[in-house]
């Protein structure tokens, strides 16, 4: 590329290699997508022209720019999504000839995009925070009780105490809007809205039990606002002597109607229904018009007597104290049947999937809702309070005649020319706002406006909640958190209606509106929406609290304590409501929040659940390390070299049963092969982790990459582990075939060694039907480990299943193969043969297994070695240390002819078995050749060799024989695992030593050998 010239400044962009229109506009041609381009747009700035007889293999990429596509999760409609080159495309060997994939295509997509002429799919209809989030709020706010329990609520609880009602319900809504706020703006939003924040916030647990929770709420949310509006339709009915059948059965026939009305509108869309709640919007504006401008119009007589006397400074005292009345005159019985009202602040939030820009408009619609509705609350208590006596006849002829003295007439009137008496005695008044509902229409203008605005406001309410509870329901049933509902998740349309969940939202509201009592089931609702802002706040507290990196809300203006204090005042508030309503809505908290951690469901969000599990691991991990190790809690922490888990599951069976629930096990395998994306994606890949977890063992997988299996182990010996939580015994499978691989066999002795050194303990299983259940046999993967076919397991019914992993690539598991340590073992024997003293290791293990329920009915016989004249001494010595041991072992047999030479027969076989490693010199040859044998072939056995072991190989072969005859019948052989002295004791020797020892056993055979330090001890301290 020639350089550009430049008299003062450079131009760097004439640097910059052009980007091809097919990269830029994001179009491919039509073999599909030119990665040619890709890698020569982001090249080292030589053109393909310039390099004809070059082909780019996808090394010689550059750093891409940042771009949107590299963290989006979909792709815009017309255009080639475009990836990040993967780290291997930037620092891989640029000699090899394949190309690799960029980094996040998968493989086998080849498909090609999409004709270019067809038209793009139709947008749904979206909102802006105006539209879409505060008017929607403020609708659902001012519902019914505005207009009709709050002129009551202020006489009952008084001017003062009314504010203080207000204010709490705001400020409990105020900082659950912050919060939600937070939420919001940490990240996309989707739709879902209340439960979609929940559940990404704090997981599935707890947001799939509120999200039930609070579509139900908003369901019986319809029926409250239907019912306030059957009312105020059943009153004006009454005033003209228009009745179906009576007041109770009025109010359920018009509430069934208008529910079913509604239900019309929403299925129609959200484009029609977000018409409707502009209008509604509208009416109710005229009537808090009319309602104002009535206030401070001179009082009629008509409504003198109904209780109205414009502004009195002496009925705004006289109303701003309480004057309880009723079963439900306290302050708690009144906030319970308010609160409802300041609760729609999530109607916008619960239709996030229908905003232009949620992050945006969730938090500035939400807090200016709370903000005006908070307003418009105190001011027409404090107006209706000034205005407004508590009790009036609404007769004409009350008037205060000038014969009665003052003294007789009781209440404020009085003072303005009227008389209640009769009436306050005999608590017969009908008007006054004590006693009349329709205060607010009395008082306006123009009566019809506030009937009007009644409408509006409780149909909108109830649109409003119609319409969040099968979003909010549709979510959830997405998710497949719980059975049985994911049928009403279907989406018809453009923006996907949830049509059958509409349909079982109008069911439930159809059921309450039957109550047709407006105070009955407002509480009802109460507690849901408090459980649902406990959880809201606690959601945020709890995300800010652990402090994970991916909490980053753009709205700042929240405090994490606040936040939990809310939390905290909501669940108090919940008892002092209704505490066996508040016992139910948490039970069912509780017992969704069960089944959801019994089930435990496949999905991934992120949650601060997750990041306080890490917060809370990481502190007790680095606790631990200023613990003392001591050797009453010790604990057997296993490395298990298994591979794939899926290959030796009987190995890991077999420690699952004396780990499981009480200490670590890491499955470690080792693949050999150069380092490569693919050899590290076999050795990490998250299908292994998916095997175990359903399989439900406990145990953590490590994978490495290393050019030998021994080279690997060491790595996993070294490495593997956290702190104080590191294994401390190795467990690994026999090799069956050592003798054909003499190599690879060495390899696997010098592992043993190198445990050894570590100060591990090791234990190594033998089975007569063999260890490895792959087919084929994994030969190139942990070579080192036993690869003989297992004929007697079987493959459980159904356990061939597909997961998917982090790549979202669907991958079949292995098959789950039954083996011998998921059976229950019955009346059968668990023999140790403590022959040797290991530090305990050897009885530790059996006593673990005889905790599990299916080994718990074994019989542990404990075989000791002594001589004949010293039996009956050594069965002492050995009773009474178990018993100080507290192991519950009674059964202790001596074998005194364990020292006896064994049957030439069976010494013969030995010989025949380490005869092709045999290196036949005299004396002084062999010790001349010996460093050149040590270095080219360890395994060979010199007859030096041979002598310097022949104490310990007569040993193992008597010892043969006598498991033979003692432990035929067992169902599992612990003994003492003989150790070979490194350099004296060639690998194919130490080989032939297990493999005498523990041949033509039925039961299974777990030699052990511990590190030589106690890991029992009979002292309490």
């Amino acid at each position: 590329m020639e350089r550009p010239t430049a008299n003062d400044d450079v131009n760097l962009s004439a640097y910059r290699p052009s980007l091809p229109l097919s990269v830029l506009n994001g179009k491919t041609s039509s073999g599909g997508f030119d990665e040619s381009d890709y890698y020569q747009c982001y090249g080292d700035g030589n053109s393909m022209t310039s390099r004809p007889s070059i082909a780019l293999s996808g090394y010689e990429t550059l750093d891409a720019p940042p771009q949107y596509d590299f963290y989006a999760n979909s792709q815009a409609w017309g255009r080639k999504r475009r990836f990040r080159p993967s780290l291997h495309q930037l620092h891989g060997n640029s000699e090899d000839d394949s190309k690799p994939p960029m980094n996040g295509e998968r493989e086998g997509d080849t498909s090609e995009d999409e004709d270019e002429e067809k038209e793009p799919p139709p947008e749904p209809t979206r909102f802006g925070w105006v539209q879409g989030v505060m008017i929607r709020c403020m609708l659902n706010i001012w519902g019914v009780i505005l207009y009709l329990r709050l002129p009551w609520i202020t006489a009952q609880a008084g001017i003062g105490m009314t504010w203080v009602i207000i204010l709490l319900s705001s400020t409990i809504t105020g900082i659950t809007g912050l919060s939600t706020s937070a939420i919001a703006t940490n990240g996309k939003v989707k739709g879902g809205g209340t439960y979609f924040l929940i559940s990404r916030s704090l997981g599935p647990e707890l947001g799939g039990s509120i999200g039930l929770i609070f579509a139900f709420a908003n369901a019986v949310a319809v029926a409250m606002h239907t019912v306030g509006f059957a009312e105020t339709v059943t009153d004006l009915m009454r005033e003209h002597e228009a009745v179906m059948v009576d007041r109770t059965n009025d109010i359920r026939i018009i509430g069934i109607i208008t529910v079913t009305c509604l239900l019309g509108i929403s299925m129609a869309g959200m484009a029609w229904e977000s018409k409707a709640q502009i209008l509604f919007f509208l009416v109710i504006m005229v009537s808090f018009a009319s309602y104002i401008v009535g206030t401070i119009m001179p009082a009629s007589v008509e409504k003198q007597a109904k209780g109205f006397f414009s502004y009195k400074a002496d009925i705004f005292a006289a109303n701003f104290v309480p004057d309880w009345r009723g079963p439900e005159g306290s302050f708690f019985g009144m906030f319970s049947i308010f609160f409802p009202s300041a609760t729609g602040i999530l109607a916008g939030a619960n239709i996030s999937g229908d905003l232009k820009n949620p992050t945006v408009a969730i938090p500035r619609g939400t807090l200016m809702a709370i903000f005006w509705t908070t307003f418009s609350y105190l001011v027409i208590s404090a107006t209706v309070g000034s205005c407004v006596v508590r009790d009036a006849s609404g007769s004409l002829n009350d008037t205060l005649s000038p014969s009665t003295p003052i003294d007789d007439c009781v209440g404020l009137p009085c003072q303005h020319g009227w008389d209640f008496t009769e009436c306050i005695n005999n608590k017969t008044c009908t008007y006054g706002i004590s006693n009349y509902y329709q205060s607010l229409s009395m008082v306006s203008a123009f009566g019809p406006l506030i009937t009007a605005g009644i409408f509006g406001a409780t149909l909108s309410s109830a649109l409003a909640c119609l319409v969040s509870a099968p979003k909010v329901f549709q979510c959830l049933c997405k998710d497949h958190l719980y059975p049985l509902i994911g049928f009403f998740g279907k989406g018809y349309g453009k923006n996907h209606e949830p049509l059958r969940a509409y349909l079982l939202t109008y069911i439930i509201a159809a059921c309450f509106i039957i109550i047709a009592e407006l105070n009955a089931i407002a509480p009802i609702i109460s507690n849901f929406y408090l459980c649902s802002y406990a959880l809201i706040n606690f959601s945020c507290f709890h995300a800010s609290i652990t402090n994970s990196p991916g909490w980053r809300p753009s709205f700042r203006f929240y405090s994490k304590w606040l936040s939990l204090l809310c939390a905290v005042i909501c669940v108090v508030i919940m008892f002092l409501l209704t505490w066996w309503a508040a016992l139910i809505a948490i039970g069912v908290v509780f017992f969704l929040l069960g089944y959801t951690l019994y089930k435990k469901p496949d999905v991934n969000w992120g949650s601060s659940l997750q990041a306080s599990s890490y917060n809370m691991a990481l502190n007790h991990c680095v606790g631990l390390n200023v613990v003392e190790d001591h050797v009453k809690n010790y604990r057997p922490q296993c490395l298990v070299l298994t591979g794939p888990p899926s290959s030796r599951p009987a190995l890991l069976d077999l420690v699952n049963c004396f780990t499981k629930d009480l200490s670590l096990m890491m499955c470690g395998n080792v693949v050999t092969a150069d380092s490569s994306p693919s050899a590290v994606e076999k050795a990490s890949s998250n299908s292994h982790i998916s095997w175990l977890n359903q399989r439900k063992i406990k145990s953590f997988y490590r994978g490495v990459v290393a050019p030998d299996l021994r080279c690997g182990v060491n790595m996993l010996l070294q490495g593997a582990g956290l702190g104080r939580i590191k294994p401390n015994v190795l467990m690994m499978g026999f090799k069956k075939d050592w003798r054909s691989e003499p190599s690879i066999a060495n390899n696997y002795i010098n592992i043993l060694h190198d445990a050894f050194d570590l100060q591990y303990g090791v234990c190594v299983l033998r089975m007569k039907e063999g260890l490895d259940v792959s087919s084929p046999p994994q030969s190139h993967v942990n070579q080192g480990f036993d690869e003989g076919q297992d004929s007697i397991n079987t493959i459980s019914p159904g356990s061939l299943i597909r997961t998917s992993t982090t790549s979202s690539v669907s991958v079949d598991l292995e098959p789950q193969h039954t083996t011998v340590f998921q059976k229950k073992q019955g009346k059968k024997t668990i023999d140790i043969y403590w022959l040797s003293d290991d530090g305990g290791l050897t009885l530790l293990l059996p006593y673990l297994l005889t905790r599990r329920k299916r080994w718990a009915r074994c019989k542990v016989r404990i075989f000791v070695g002594a001589e004949t004249d010293k039996k009956d001494e050594q069965k002492e010595e050995v009773l009474s240390l178990i018993k100080k041991f507290r192991l519950g072992f009674q059964d202790v047999e001596v074998i005194p002819d364990i020292y006896q030479n064994p049957q030439p027969v069976n010494v013969h076989h030995f010989e025949n078995m380490i005869g092709r490693f045999r290196v036949d010199s005299n004396p002084k040859q062999d010790s001349d050749s010996d460093p050149p044998r040590q270095q080219e072939k360890p395994w060979m056995i010199t007859n030096q060799d041979l002598e310097r072991n022949m104490a310990k190989s007569l040993r193992q072969i008597r010892l043969n024989e006598v498991l033979l005859d003692y432990s035929r019948d067992a169902a599992l052989i612990v003994i003492t695992m003989p150790v070979g002295r490194r350099g004296s004791c060639p690998s194919s020797l130490y080989l032939a030593w297990l493999d005498i020892l523990s041949r033509d056993l039925r039961a299974p055979v777990l030699m052990v050998r511990g590190n030589q330090e106690s890991v029992l001890t009979f002292y309490c301290q």
